[in-house]
Parts: structure tokens; C-alpha cells; sequence
């Protein structure tokens, strides 16, 4: 996009968690088709940096700008996170061509495949640790939208710009239980549930209640995810440092489930330290919470950081670093859903990581009637069949890694 902005003879700047993690990289000789980066929360900078253009402040004085300067690179001051995020403008929804952009992600979110779907942020950041998260902006803080703000962002969406479905994105919109369950209520009383809303990066199950679930059925939401990650305690507590417990994790599907929402649960597999034996007790975690959605997926050592600045890395990334061998090579190798392991460690098997992987999706999806049922029973089975035989390869058919300098 920004050598086609070039072609053109724009002037392009580039912002967000990547940029954000490699500003220096993304500048670099390299990519001569980006003339600058923001790194960090850009909306105030972004208003620094066109009076800058305009010639009303100089280039120096733009917060988070990595720029060229005499043939080098130069780093301005980094910008601060914003503390009141009522004061930033709603995000211009209204100057997308919705019809032309995909619906939410297909595989995990979306409720239905040709809905006007928008997303919406009520909060920025998360507190917890885990130790496979990158947070590059927001580090380990958290930070929330006022009711009445979302409330009018919510509203503009449903009623002016006729949405049919609405996406949380917040990392962890539920950390305060009385704020969501107020959000809900709001949802209620001002008549919005009537536009169905799905939490894409999911819930923390240790903050919710019955009650919760309850009114967020009442206020329209149709389907809640849950980051379950492991079904081994020790993984999930001293591997991945979640700060959750399998009890909460059944508790919280229970009352979903109760409260008549689809349920959607996230798993990764190959954590460093993983086995066969710890791996299996996810899949046998998955079968018994037994969710409408299941989407496993395998842990990638993406060089982030815990903190709000760039390149020390995740402590997983750290890890692998330090005891082990990465071996993605292009940064397409770090997608989510990637069906590849990239790195190995000592006692560590990539071959074996991938074979559980696609054991999982078969037991979960292939292995049971009423699943496979479900599935067929559906028109859009039939209609997008080609996509639905490559995604049934890549993930049923069992398949060997090949890891650079390992036999097979």
C-alpha cells in the first residue's frame, strides 16, 4: 500500500503495534516507500505531525515520529499513552465503504457472512502478564471508556450507519465487572440490543459472574469467546503466567452457556515446555467445555514486549532466545494462524506440536456425528465449498514438519 501511495505521490506515514515494536525497521533503507512511522498511540500525534507538514511546528516536535534526516534516521520523543480516551474522536466509520470490507473474521467472530460489521473499542490495554502477548502500545495498562461515550459511538453505529453486527475489540473489556455489567444495562435502556455483538478477543473468565452473562444476552450479545489456552495447570500457570484457574474457565462457559450465548474457546498449543501428555489434556479440556467454536492454534514467539517500548520481546520470545532456535524467516511466518511450528527448544518436538495441533480439529470437528452435522447442515457448507476443502485439508491432514537442520 505505501509503494502504491508513492506511485501516486503521496507522502506516507506508517503506524501501529508493528511499527510501534520495529519503528527503526520499518524505516529503514529497505523500505524507501515509507517516508515516516508514529510509534505508540498516534491520534494526537497525528495532529502534530500535519501541522508539521503545513508548516506551523517543526518535525522535531512531533511525539513518536521516526523520520529520515540527512541520510539518518532520526527519533523524536516518544508520545504518552492518552489518559482520557472519551476525549479522541470516534474513528470515522462513516468514511469506509462497508459493502467493499469484509465481515469480522469468518473462522472465529463473525456471526453472519454478509453483515454490515463494524467494530467498536470500549476499552485500550490489558494488566495481565501472559507470557505469549505482545503489547507494544498500551503495555500493562488499562484504560476505559466512559458508559456515556461508548454508549454514543455504539448508537451511531446501529442507528445512522445501519450496522448488522458489532465486534468488541478490547483486550479485556470485562476487567471491571460492575463497569460491564453497566454497559450492558445502558445497551438495554437505550434500546440498542436489537444489533447482535460478539467479544472477538474474547473474555477473562476470571471476571465475570451469572449475572453478567445474563445481561449481556439481554443486551444483544450472541456469542462470548474465552481464552483457555491450556488444560494443563502447570502450563497455564507457571508457561503461559494466565492468572486463571480450569475451575473459573468451566464456570464461566457454564454460565454462558446458561444464559443462552454461543460460546467460542481459544487453545494454543506448542508452548515452550509442552509435551505430549500436557497437550492432550487441552484436547480433552476442549471436548468436555465442548463450545459452538474451538479454535486451537500454535504458539508463535513473536518478538514483542510487555512493556510500552520496543525490541527487548515477550518473555516467551525471550525464552526461546535464549534456549532455543527461531526459525521464521519472514514475518508472514508470525501470522496467528499459521500452520506451522517456528521454533524448537530442548525437549521440545515441532513435529509432534503440529501432529496435536490437527489431532485437536479432527477430534473436535471430524471424529464426532453431531459436529460433522452441524457443519454439512449448513447452506454456507455447500456454497463456499472450495474454501471449506482447503481449510479441511490444512487443518485435518496430518502432516510432518520439516525444521531446518533436523532429519526426516
Amino acid at each position: 500500500m505505501a509503494k502504491e501511495g508513492k506511485r501516486l505521490g503521496l507522502i506516507t506515514v506508517l503506524g501501529g503495534p508493528h511499527l510501534t515494536l520495529l519503528p527503526g525497521e520499518s524505516i529503514s533503507d529497505a523500505h524507501p516507500e515509507v517516508d515516516y512511522v508514529i510509534q505508540g498511540e498516534a491520534e494526537e500525534s497525528l495532529v502534530e505531525f500535519v501541522a508539521a507538514l503545513e508548516g506551523r511546528r517543526p518535525l522535531e516536535t512531533v511525539h513518536g515520529l521516526y523520520w529520515r534526516r540527512n541520510g539518518e534516521t532520526a527519533a523524536n520523543p516518544p508520545a504518552g499513552l492518552i489518559p482520557n480516551l472519551d476525549s479522541i474522536p470516534y474513528p470515522a466509520h462513516d468514511l469506509f465503504k462497508i459493502t467493499r470490507y469484509a465481515n469480522l473474521q469468518p473462522l472465529t467472530d463473525g456471526l453472519d457472512p454478509k453483515a454490515r460489521a463494524y467494530t467498536i473499542m470500549t476499552s485500550r490495554g490489558c494488566p495481565y502478564k501472559c507470557t505469549y502477548c505482545s503489547k507494544p502500545i498500551t503495555g500493562d495498562t488499562w484504560r476505559p471508556r466512559s458508559i456515556a461515550n461508548v454508549i454514543g459511538e455504539w448508537r451511531w453505529l446501529a442507528r445512522d450507519l445501519k450496522a448488522t453486527e458489532i465486534g468488541l475489540t478490547d483486550d479485556i473489556w470485562n476487567l471491571k465487572l460492575d463497569r460491564a455489567k453497566g454497559l450492558c444495562r445502558a445497551l438495554i435502556a437505550e434500546g440498542l440490543n436489537n444489533v447482535p455483538w460478539v467479544t472477538v478477543h474474547g473474555m477473562k473468565v476470571n471476571h465475570t459472574d451469572p449475572e453478567l452473562f445474563q445481561l449481556m444476552k439481554q443486551a444483544g450479545c450472541k456469542r462470548v469467546g474465552f481464552g483457555v489456552e491450556s488444560g494443563d495447570p502447570n502450563i497455564l500457570r507457571h508457561v503461559i503466567k494466565k492468572a486463571q484457574t480450569l475451575e473459573q474457565v468451566r464456570n464461566a462457559f457454564h454460565w454462558a452457556r446458561d444464559a443462552g450465548l454461543q460460546t467460542m474457546g481459544f487453545f494454543i498449543f506448542g508452548m515452550p515446555e509442552e509435551n505430549e501428555e500436557t497437550m492432550e489434556k487441552t484436547i480433552r479440556l476442549a471436548l468436555e467445555l465442548d463450545p459452538d467454536l474451538a479454535n486451537f492454534m500454535l504458539a508463535t514467539p513473536y518478538p514483542g514486549t510487555m512493556l510500552a517500548t520496543p525490541y527487548p520481546g515477550t518473555e516467551m520470545y525471550n525464552v526461546i532466545q535464549k534456549r532455543g532456535d527461531i526459525f521464521a524467516r519472514e514475518w508472514q511466518d508470525y501470522a496467528i494462524h499459521s500452520d506451522r511450528a517456528r521454533f524448537t527448544m530442548p525437549n521440545y518436538d515441532p513435529d509432534l506440536v503440529v501432529r496435536k495441533w490437527k489431532e485437536a480439529y479432527r477430534r473436535f470437528y471430524l471424529y464426532r456425528p453431531r459436529r460433522v452435522w452441524e457443519k454439512v447442515s449448513k447452506r454456507s457448507f455447500w456454497t463456499e465449498l472450495p474454501s471449506t476443502l482447503m481449510n479441511a485439508r490444512r487443518f485435518f491432514v496430518p502432516e510432518r514438519m520439516r525444521v531446518p537442520g533436523k532429519a526426516v
